[in-house]
């Protein structure tokens, strides 16, 4: 089974930014498309950004301009990173991997926290 590890995730200032790493136990070239998911308290799981085997990148819309996901072949790693932080960006952050639509496999989350 697929293994994949996020790293990364703390406390930031509103205004700050964050990396967000997605190390996968094997090649993400592997993946049909890779990307971030985050879930706040009592809200739904939403996609945050996602990025297909071509590079083809695609972000919600709230996060757009603020965050850019992008991988890293040679570590197996898919990153997110994140500018321009909001409060509202408070969540955990999974990182998913696709290999077939039968066949996702999830991180287990890193906390982000947006506080002054």
């Amino acid at each position: 089974q697929v293994q994949l590890v996020e790293s990364g995730g703390g406390l930031v200032q509103p205004g700050g930014s964050l990396r967000l790493s997605c190390a996968a136990s094997r090649s993400i070239s592997n993946f049909v498309v890779m990307g971030w998911h985050r879930q706040a308290p009592g809200k739904q799981r939403e996609l945050v950004a996602s990025i297909t085997r071509s590079g083809t990148a695609g972000y919600a819309d709230s996060v757009k301009g603020r965050f850019t996901i992008s991988t890293d072949n040679a570590k197996n790693t898919v990153l997110l990173q994140m500018n321009s932080l909001k409060p509202e960006d408070t969540a955990i952050y999974y990182c998913k991997g696709r290999m077939t639509p039968l066949n996702d496999y999830w991180g287990q989350g890193t906390q982000v926290t947006v506080s002054s």
